[in-house]
């Protein structure tokens, strides 16, 4: 059995006591690879959506799909409450000022639905966007996992359709092409952590 020794970082961490961000931490976390989604969901008679990046399969059978949301994002209150959402996959063509109508507004103080735009209800109740999108998944929140300042939502897919074929938006598009920020409650922010630059 071959014997692997500790790195010289590990020597640093155990040195220092503590664990920092480092330059290659955060550009290991930069690696991994995300979509952008326009997520709705409805309480009552209201609805709401916002811009994710989190949305991913966790089980082919039942099909089963995971997203994490901000714990003070508006939305999050609509999913923990009617435990349903849509998920609506962005086309690379999407334009900024319909990433920023989801993605930099909250519906607390701005009605996303007010203006103009193609929606659908369907199996759960909650809005489906037509617009940029290439397709959507309808889900049923089956459980829900504490992960500090965000919530991971476990849930079943009961619905989904293909709307027009396209290239799907990706987070490394958004953040190198269309030039897109980070919101603050995103779960790739690093805004107010200190990252050394060498």
């Amino acid at each position: 059995m071959s014997e692997c020794e500790l790195s010289e970082d590990r020597k640093k961490l155990e040195k220092n006591g503590l664990v920092t961000m480092t330059v290659e931490l955060y550009k290991s976390i930069r690696l991994i690879s995300y979509g952008l989604f326009v997520l709705c969901s409805k309480k009552e008679r209201k609805y709401n959506g916002l811009i994710v990046n989190t949305v991913f399969q966790i089980s082919s059978n039942p099909q089963m799909i995971a997203v994490s949301i901000a714990k003070d994002n508006y939305t999050h209150e609509f999913i923990t409450h009617s435990k349903v959402f849509t998920a609506s996959v962005l086309s690379e063509e999407t334009p900024m000022k319909f990433i920023g109508r989801f993605g930099f507004r909250s519906g607390k103080n701005y009605d996303k639905f007010k203006d103009p735009i193609h929606c659908e209800i369907f199996i759960t109740g909650a809005p489906i966007v037509y617009d940029n999108s290439l397709g959507y998944l309808e889900a049923v929140v089956k459980d829900s996992v504490d992960c500090g300042t965000h919530t991971l939502f476990v849930a079943k897919v009961v619905g989904g359709k293909i709307i027009r074929e396209g290239t799907p938006l990706t987070y490394a598009h958004y953040k190198s092409h269309l030039k897109g920020k980070e919101p603050k409650n995103a779960p790739t922010y690093f805004g107010e952590l200190e990252i050394p630059t060498d």
